[in-house]
Order: C-alpha cells, then structure tokens, then sequence
C-alpha cells in the first residue's frame, strides 16, 4: 500500500489484515520500489499522487520490473485521462477516493484471485506446452483446459476422435493439435470438408478413381483417403456425407481398405480418423439421417469445443492475439486498442465464435485511422450505446466518457440477457458473482418490474 496520507496507509493495512492478506505500507514510490526489490509482492495499492515519482510511474516501473504482480491505483479524479493512462500501462483496475474498505476489500481479492488463478495457469499451461506443444491455441478459461486435457490423453493413442462445436470455434485448429502430438505427427495431416464438395464428386474425392472409370477420368486420381495413409484424415462436417458414401467410409473404418472408383480390388490403407461435425451427430443418427452405427464408430472419444459466449474469459486474449497477428499482418505496427474497448467485445454473444471475431478484429485493424482504435472503428453490433458515450468529447469536457456509466451500462445489458440470473451473467462478463454483487450495490441497479405490474 503505497500512499502519503498515513491514516489511510495504517487503516487500509489493519483492515486488509483482517481480510487475511499481509500487508506492508510506503509514504512513496521510492520506498516502495526498495520493498519490491527485497521481496516482490503480489498487490500494489498505490496513489496516483505521490511525492516524487507519481503513482503513474511507480506502475510502469513495476509492471517493467515484476510483471507477476498485479496494481490497483486510488485517484481523486476518476475520469478517463486518468483511468486510460493507467490501463495502457498495465494498471489492473482503479478506485476513486474517498476509498471505502468494503469496495477496497472487494478490489483486493478479486485482483489476488486473478494472480493465484494465472500462476495456476502458467504452472498448468507450461506442463501442457512442454509436454504436448499446445501455446499455439488461445485461452484460460477452465472450459479451454478441461479439453486440451483430452487432447493431451487421447492424442498419443490411435482412438478415432470426433470433436462437436458450432461452427467458427475452431475445430479445425483442434484436430491439428491432435494430430501434432500424435505418434503419426510426422506423416500427412489430410482435411476434405464434406459439407463444401458437390456429392457427385464426394466419393472420387475420397476414395480416388481409376482412368476410364466415368466420363472425364482422363488420369488415376489418388482420393484423399489415401493421400492420409500412415498419417491422420481430418473429416471436417461429417454431418453432411451422403448416407451413400457414409456405408463406404464405415467399410474403409472397419477393414482398413477402400475401394476406388473403377479398381478390381481394395486398397489397403492405415489412418487415424478425427471427424468434426456442427450438428448433434447423435440427434441425426436418432433422426435416420445418419448412421447410427458408423455415429458410434466416429465417438469413441468425442470431444466437445464450447462457444465462445461460453469462454467470456478467453475473449480479450483472442482479441489481443488477433490484433498483434493482424497488425503485424498488414503493416501497421503502431496501432494500439485501448484495454477500455475490451468490455464492449465481452458483452457480444459471438454467433459466429472465434471465427467471427477474428474477421472483425482484421477489418477494424484495416480501416482504424489513426494509430489508436477508437470506439467509432469497431462496427455498429458491439456499440449499441455509441450515442450515449461518445468518444468525441476531449477529456475534461461536460459530456466526458464516464467510465462507471459504461460498466454500469454492460452490466445492465448482461443481467437482463440472462434474466437477472447472476451467475450467469457474472459469468459473461468474465468476472466473479461476487464482484458482480458488489457492483451492483455500487452502481444502485435494481431490476426494472414490468409498468403492469407497477400499476
């Protein structure tokens, strides 16, 4: 805790104390620096304004020198300038004075929840990535790491897999993980979309032909069935084979051979199988329009990829690993996106997944103007309150953006999404139910009832 005023250093201390969390106290950022330096800490509170070097320059010091520890800073001005200053250079969060314990409390133990829960992460990640090679996939959410722990049992084996998803949530990338820690990672990684390919031509492309077998087999044509041999066949949207051709991939699976269009005899072929499909596979096999025992032969270890509206927490990492791949992409190295527009991609539901946000992202790196992001660059779907809260204004100005009034209003938008059901929408904002709670209280929301039921 790092502040001039030493009543609200002595207070703050005994108070947090209280709480569980040790806690030591500096009048000045220089001090505080000399503590660090003994032993780093998880939590700096510390003022904007300090003697000497500024609360500012005390963040950007520790963040350069311990980027483990999380800081929170106090501000008499709670306005934007200084709140966009302090998350550009990394601040957690802020609070404005005069500081009430309670909301300090609550700030506190949601920022060491975040510290504990990303040194689990790296500990959890690190034994995942150097083990099984999985950095190149986005995320921490617990919906993420429950699958890529699958993954990391099943890929050393040679059990069929069939991933389920909406479509965008990256099925594909997933099936490559798969195969990347595979014992046949060193052999083809083959993907036929079953659902993009005419299906006249759905069965030559799979299983190959022979010259002269039909009109306009000019050549022998390898399927890729066989390109897979000794490596791993990606079937991406099996929901959409033809129950024609299904019969035949069922024959491929049960005897290890295909039978090209025009051949006297089968060909013998060793492959793993990972399907993908968008659709309820077993509700289709239920329905007739999907064979209920090739369904049971593709789910011997089924997997299943979660929407992104169902992995809030991992929205801004994807935001940020787009925006640096995008940037980098097309030549625009300087352009930076505030950490205040975040809360607007968190409060989109995503129909589209990861696929969706990653065009959005490349198209608002294309067409920003200047060399931050602005809230007029994202498109129209993720500001619904762009009048209320205009950027335009300088800051300083009668009708300056109000941080609180933003939050406020996502806040209102997710409780009533959900019906007012708190985990829920504590859930997609990325967030704890508790935090939510306090800021509930905080913002006075009260549930609207319906002007029939007033009258």
């Amino acid at each position: 805790m790092v502040d001039d005023d030493a009543t609200l250093r002595r207070v703050t201390q005994v108070h947090l104390a209280k709480m569980g969390y040790p806690t030591v106290t500096a009048s000045d950022a220089t001090e505080a620096l000399k503590i660090l330096k003994q032993q780093p800490r998880d939590l700096v509170i510390t003022n904007v304004y300090l003697p000497g070097m500024s609360g500012l320059e005390l963040l950007k010091s520790v963040r350069a020198q311990y980027p483990e520890t999380e800081v929170v800073l106090i501000t008499a001005y709670a306005n934007v300038a200084t709140a966009v200053d302090a998350m550009k250079s990394g601040a957690y969060d802020y609070i404005a004075k005069p500081v009430h314990l309670y909301e300090l409390g609550a700030l506190v133990e949601r920022a060491l929840e975040r510290v504990h829960f990303l040194e689990e992460l790296r500990v959890l990640r690190k034994g995942l990535s150097d083990k099984y090679g999985f950095e190149n996939i986005v995320g921490q959410s617990q919906a993420l790491l429950f699958v890529l722990d699958q993954v990391a049992r099943v890929a050393p084996t040679d059990a069929t897999v069939l991933i389920q998803g909406e479509t965008g949530t990256g099925k594909e990338v997933l099936a490559k993980a798969v195969h990347r820690n595979s014992l046949r990672r060193d052999r083809p990684f083959v993907t036929i979309n079953c659902g993009a390919i005419p299906a006249e031509l759905l069965q030559s492309e799979l299983f190959g032909h022979l010259r002269g077998s039909f009109t306009g087999a000019t050549t022998n044509k390898k399927g890729k069935i066989e390109m897979a041999d000794t490596g791993t066949l990606f079937l991406d949207e099996i929901g959409e084979l033809p129950l024609e051709l299904q019969a035949q991939l069922l024959r491929m699976i049960q005897e290890h051979e295909i039978e090209k269009i025009g051949a006297l005899y089968p060909t013998k072929v060793d492959l793993r199988i990972i399907a993908a499909a968008n659709r309820d596979l077993q509700a289709l096999a239920a329905s007739g329009s999907f064979r209920e025992d090739l369904y049971y032969r593709l789910s011997v270890v089924p997997i299943e990829l979660p929407p992104l509206r169902k992995r809030a927490q991992d929205i801004p990492l994807f935001v940020q690993h787009f925006f640096d791949v995008s940037k980098q992409r097309h030549g625009r190295p300087d352009l930076t996106l505030p950490p205040l527009l975040i809360p607007y991609f968190n409060a989109y539901t995503w129909p589209g997944n990861v696929r969706q946000l990653e065009n959005v992202i490349e198209r608002m790196v294309v067409l920003s103007a200047g060399d931050q992001v602005t809230l007029n660059d994202l498109p129209e779907f993720l500001r619904p309150a762009t009048r209320a809260y205009s950027h335009s204004k300088p800051p300083g100005s009668s009708e300056e953006l109000n941080l609180g009034a933003v939050e406020r209003d996502l806040i209102i938008r997710a409780l009533n999404q959900f019906g007012w059901n708190q985990s829920r929408a504590a859930n997609y904002l990325g967030i704890t139910r508790k935090t939510l709670m306090y800021r509930i209280i905080k913002y006075g929301i009260q549930k609207q009832r319906p002007e029939s039921a007033a009258s």
